[in-house]
């Protein structure tokens, strides 16, 4: 094998696109040069199509997390009611960044692999009318789940006059998104999963019914403070040092999904959804996520019955194939398949056919070529005029 060559097929961060690489080396320019002024204010107003908002989305150097307590510390004061939906273990760093600032946590816990129903949300809520944001995860990273963000949004809007925050962190340019249609007032993400960057960019589109709330609160921030990103970007500029060449990169990254389109772009999401699960179940693997809930971005997979999760992701790495492997009390019994940002359906070929082989040394009884042959037909029924 070639010892420098391997395939990354994990839920970030996600392999970089060549020519976003390339962006990337562009020579340093300084942050408050024009030059970067352009960029901020162009990048700010790019992205609003891709998190389905009419306002600019705010740029923050950071990681997803950064995001995520962003939303919270700019929302909440100490001692204020707040709900957190959980259905994996980024829904519950949600709640323990809420835990932190000393809010009045409520919080709905929902069986790993498994959506939150809006019926459940209402039931809940019901006994909550008093929150003042509630906290949802769209696609859940530890269990391929994606929850139906737009449903739940409805119903925190009927039973309370809460804000509805969701973490779009690995999902955002691979799926659809709304923030005024659906009813989301604010939407974050991170720069290194289906937008194709490495880690270093934070994301967040607000809503006008969001600013009332953010300019009210008195809970104490600085670095995170929305109002000053939001105000620093009306000179077009950031109100602190941005990662200048992470921009370069997004300018390239934005071209791309202009290019493809954005339909097209969740089309592909999809596609490779379908192909990896349609592999994996020919290969008699049980998905931790039904079709209904299963996300177009990862996929989670259970081990065998005479064969670990751990073991598998340790002979796809001699393959040169990485997947990622479960969290919290998941951890070693599944095993995750990233398929977002810079992949195409080849790609999942090439993902399953490494599983088959890895399955068949670790003596699984497995039928080399189901899995390929199962997902070959998903992409054969789909005309490439989809795409």
């Amino acid at each position: 094998m070639l010892k420098d060559k391997f395939r990354l097929q994990i839920p970030g961060p996600t392999p970089i696109p060549p020519r976003v690489q390339q962006a990337m080396s562009r020579p340093m320019v300084g942050h408050r040069d024009p030059d970067c002024s352009r960029l901020v204010r162009d990048l700010s107003l790019r992205l609003a199509p891709v998190f389905g908002t009419r306002n600019p989305v705010l740029l923050l150097a950071g990681s997803g997390t950064s995001a995520l307590e962003s939303a919270a510390v700019n929302t909440l004061s100490r001692e204020d009611e707040a709900a957190v939906v959980v259905t994996g273990a980024f829904g519950d760093r949600f709640a323990n960044i809420l835990s932190s600032m000393e809010v009045t946590l409520r919080r709905l816990d929902i069986p790993w692999g498994t959506s939150c129903s809006p019926e459940e949300l209402t039931a809940f809520l019901k006994n909550y009318p008093r929150v003042k944001t509630v906290f949802l995860t769209y696609c859940e990273t530890s269990t391929g789940v994606l929850n139906p963000v737009r449903e739940l949004a409805a119903v925190v809007r009927e039973q309370t006059d809460a804000l509805t925050v969701v973490d779009g962190v690995s999902c955002i340019g691979g799926v659809p998104a709304g923030v005024e249609d659906w009813g989301i007032d604010i939407l974050v993400s991170g720069s290194q999963k289906a937008l194709m960057l490495p880690a270093g960019l934070a994301f967040a589109a607000i809503s006008d019914k969001a600013w009332k709330q953010i300019e009210a609160n008195p809970h104490p921030r600085f670095y995170l403070d929305f109002r000053k990103y939001r105000n620093s970007l009306q000179n077009a500029t950031t109100p602190f040092t941005p990662t200048v060449s992470l921009l370069f990169g997004l300018e390239e990254v934005l071209n791309m999904i202009e290019e493809e389109g954005l339909e097209a772009t969740f089309a592909r999401h999809r596609l490779m959804r379908d192909m990896i699960r349609a592999g994996m179940r020919a290969l008699g693997l049980a998905l931790l996520t039904d079709d209904r809930d299963a996300s177009p971005t990862v996929t989670a997979v259970r081990g065998g019955d005479n064969w670990s999760a751990e073991a598998l992701s340790k002979e796809l790495r001699r393959l040169g194939l990485r997947v990622a492997g479960g969290q919290q009390h998941l951890k070693g019994e599944i095993f995750r398949i990233g398929h977002m940002g810079y992949a195409d359906p080849l790609d999942m070929l090439t993902a399953i056919t490494a599983i088959e082989v890895a399955l068949a040394r670790l003596g699984a009884p497995v039928d080399p070529g189901a899995g390929t042959k199962a997902a070959e037909e998903e992409l054969i029924h789909v005309s490439s005029a989809d795409l």
